[in-house]
């Protein structure tokens, strides 16, 4: 179990924000609630520390303290105000801003008025929106966090990763703990897809009972601050209906990895009377049920990804699915289970992809479908996801897809049972813990 106090560098993310240190654009650090941002802005803190930087140069301030609960854009520009050293260069960290009514004014005065590099932190991305982005004249960049990686999950918890030749001299991965307890790597990766990936699950010791008090106290946070409470701070009356909400996010929490269309998900609600008819053709709202679905979206509880048509070379309006931030908030919402692994293997990829710098969309490629196709600048990557690739209508299942996408992109199958053939006809078949592990 990691101490409380303990701060683990999430070097990505650390070493982006060092890489925008003193530059004019305000950093605005986004992501789910309890994925690691305000422990983020500690480490940027200590690296200031490090790097020479005094400690009176430094102003921090978190909303979630009772201190500033109250706490307005004036009141905001005043507290910074009193404390800026003439002379000197000030830094200035605002960890969930969002809870700040009017914010931007305060944030565009001290980027007219003073020497300063301010960073952000929020939860929603409503602190993104058009409206506040253009208020900052575009001055500002995003860094997009998110929960563990599977490696920072074995970094956070304690395990070490152990590398040994085996019989023809392939090399094998396995687990043990720093008093030197042996673990495979699926039965830790099991514990990954169980629990998921919050920083906070490291002080639990993966102990089921405390596992789940940590995921209930998330999802209570996030639905309850940053989705029903925002709505009342923004004066809107669209939001209002928790049990609604609540049936929205397990439909879509059941449905990762599927096509989803916002009237399947009205007519569902529908039938279990959440939902009323409305309209001369008696259909229920979509209005109302997107209004909930953009919601969760903003709160970065899910995340939606779009198909592209290969041969048509464009994103198709209809049926996009949805992928959940954390897949310990799933199995807290649905109980454990194993009947869709395969599209939690999905989830966990999706999500890879995204901490490496990827755009990420469903393929359509004539009536089939590829699993993501994989952007960055001039290069692409198709992925299958597959559990196993052991049995042949699986094999021709996942790489039929594949063989009919003629351009010379990278093809792979990732997969936890990739059996002996690495390749078919140049599709690439990895094990998918050995690819988590590659982090690149």
């Amino acid at each position: 179990m990691i101490s409380t106090n303990t701060l683990i560098n999430r070097k990505n993310y650390l070493d982006k924000l060092i890489g925008f240190r003193d530059t004019e654009p305000v950093k605005i650090i986004t992501g789910i609630r309890r994925c690691g941002k305000s422990s983020l802005l500690k480490l940027m803190v200590q690296y200031f520390h490090k790097t020479g930087v005094a400690a009176e140069q430094i102003i921090e301030i978190n909303f979630e303290y009772y201190a500033f609960k109250d706490m307005n854009a004036d009141a905001l520009y005043r507290y910074v105000k009193e404390r800026v050293i003439p002379g000197k260069r000030m830094y200035i960290f605002l960890d969930e801003l969002q809870r700040v009514p009017a914010w931007e004014d305060a944030v565009n005065a001290f980027r007219a008025e003073l020497d300063c590099d301010i960073y952000v932190t929020g939860s929603n991305a409503y602190l993104l929106s058009s409206e506040y982005s253009t208020y900052l004249s575009g001055r500002c960049v995003e860094i997009k966090m998110l929960p563990l990686s599977f490696r920072e999950f074995l970094l956070f918890n304690g395990f070490q990763i152990k590398e040994r030749a085996g019989v023809a001299g392939i090399i094998k991965k396995r687990i043990c703990t720093a008093d030197g307890e042996p673990y495979e790597l699926r039965e830790v990766f099991d514990l990954y897809m169980r629990y998921g990936g919050m920083p906070g699950m490291a002080e639990t010791g993966l102990v089921q009972e405390k596992a789940m008090a940590l995921l209930d106290s998330i999802y209570s946070t996030v639905v309850v601050r940053d989705i029903l409470e925002r709505e009342k701070r923004r004066g809107q009356k669209q939001i209002t209906d928790a049990v609604l909400l609540r049936k929205i996010i397990l439909f879509l929490a059941d449905n990762i990895g599927n096509n989803v269309s916002v009237t399947t998900m009205g007519n569902i609600l529908v039938n279990e009377g959440l939902l009323q008819m409305q309209g001369r053709k008696g259909r229920p709202s979509a209005h109302t049920v997107q209004a909930y679905v953009n919601a969760l979206l903003e709160s970065y509880f899910f995340y939606e990804i779009k198909r592209f048509d290969v041969k048509g070379k464009q994103y198709l309006r209809t049926l996009g699915k949805y992928y959940v931030a954390d897949t310990g908030l799933r199995n807290y919402l649905l109980g454990f289970r194993n009947r869709d692994s395969e599209h939690v293997l999905e989830n966990i990829v999706y999500f890879e992809l995204l901490r490496r710098g990827y755009d990420v969309a469903i393929g359509k490629v004539d009536a089939e479908e590829v699993d993501f196709i994989a952007a960055k600048a001039d290069s692409r990557k198709y992925i299958q996801v597959t559990e196993s690739m052991l049995g042949p209508d699986v094999k021709e299942r996942e790489l039929g897809p594949l063989r009919n996408i003629r351009d010379n992109y990278e093809k792979m199958v990732l997969s936890l049972e990739p059996g002996l053939d690495a390749s078919y006809d140049g599709i690439k078949s990895l094990h998918l813990l050995d690819w988590l592990l590659e982090g690149g």
